[in-house]
């Protein structure tokens, strides 16, 4: 297999039996494939804390978790990260639980959007939009190694980062505002989420390009409503995943729950087959993860009922479904998703070559970076 040398490929195979060394060559049952399209946030600070996820890890199998360090409903600044010593019995205690390698994801732009915050001993981090105003590799390769081998060094394997969204709208109130955008400029944040990107990868680290096809000019923010960018949106926000994939990046990218009828007159993108499928997969030639934002934003869960916007979602071409629980806390919202994407199966409504396909690729990502974390 190319992704890994054969010695590699033994020590995961010995590490986690349940990693295959080719995704193509597992035969696991359908509850194991649709439990690898679901990313999952939880409440607790240890193992023995969080039963829910302790029991979707071990009965509905899901891929993944995410981490948060603030409990947005309950207004706690308790959640899932305190210290060091503490995160990193948390995640290798959550790796332990499952028979194949779980994503475990964080949201560490940099900058405002921080979950590993240096008043909890991890190192200062810089915004995106810093690094874009630098305008230099160095200074943006540096940070994200400091960001990468911090991450490893707690056995997180996934960052949702680096942010491809162009800063057309400085006040953005959920990307201008908050410093997440490299630039204006599709060629600078290109430059700059090329360089995150490889140094990423060498420490292990699976970026997640987002919010796909573009969330920068927005002037709403898709956490609170409806969030419709037809007005203000153009094909230059395009411009930085096209020459990422056209350089070969396969790994990750993240939608947008952004409504833009000039790619699709009814759906948001993470609803559409026309900017997921069509756009991102056939125009743009992407061959790698989808993972939605949040289901649980008030741009989906306020206008669809939770299965249709699981059927849409995967119908369009969503792999991991990522419900973060820290809008509203569902403790059964794997359960749920579970049980729905079952029932879609079952009816024939989503097929179970679409399912394999999903999982097909979710299985090559986790065969290319995970690694035993002890």
């Amino acid at each position: 297999m190319k992704p890994l040398t054969v010695l590699a490929a033994l020590l995961l195979l010995t590490l986690f039996p349940g990693l295959p060394l080719q995704a193509s060559a597992r035969t696991d049952s359908l509850s194991i494939k649709i439990g690898q399209m679901l990313m999952i946030g939880f409440r607790g600070l240890n193992v023995d804390d969080a039963r829910e996820i302790v029991g979707d890890i071990r009965s509905r199998h899901i891929g993944g978790v995410v981490l948060f360090d603030y409990d947005v409903p309950l207004k706690s600044p308790v959640r899932n990260i305190v210290n060091r010593e503490q995160l990193s019995k948390l995640t290798t205690g959550l790796q332990q639980l499952s028979d194949i390698p779980l994503f475990i994801a964080i949201d560490q732009e940099g900058g405002k959007v921080n979950r590993l915050k240096a008043s909890k001993g991890f190192p200062q981090s810089v915004s995106a939009a810093h690094l874009g105003m630098l305008d230099n590799s160095d200074s943006t390769d540096a940070a994200a190694r400091k960001t990468a081998t911090t991450m490893k060094s707690m056995c997180i394997n996934m960052n949702l980062a680096p942010v491809l969204d162009l800063n057309v709208n400085p006040d953005n109130p959920v990307i201008g505002r908050l410093g997440r955008s490299y630039s204006a400029d599709p060629a600078v944040v290109a430059r700059h989420a090329r360089v995150t990107a490889a140094a990423f990868r060498e420490e292990g680290i699976i970026p997640v390009f987002k919010h796909f096809p573009g969330h920068g000019s927005s002037e709403t923010d898709t956490h609170k409503d409806f969030t419709d960018v037809s007005g203000s949106w153009t094909e230059k926000e395009l411009e930085p995943y096209r020459v990422m994939i056209d350089a070969g990046y396969d790994d990750a990218v993240m939608t947008a729950h952004v409504f833009n009828r000039k790619l699709d007159i009814r759906f948001p993108a993470t609803l559409s087959k026309k900017v997921l499928d069509y756009r991102l997969r056939q125009q743009l030639g992407f061959g790698g993860v989808i993972l939605s934002d949040d289901m649980q934003m008030q741009a989906i869960a306020g206008h669809y009922g939770l299965e249709e916007a699981i059927r849409l979602a995967v119908e369009a071409g969503v792999d991991i479904l990522l419900f973060g629980n820290n809008m509203d806390y569902d403790p059964e919202i794997a359960e749920k998703a579970s049980s729905i994407l079952h029932r879609l199966v079952k009816k024939g409504t989503i097929s179970k070559n679409r399912i394999d396909r999903s999982y097909h690729r979710i299985m090559k990502l986790k065969e290319r970076f995970l690694y035993y974390c002890k």
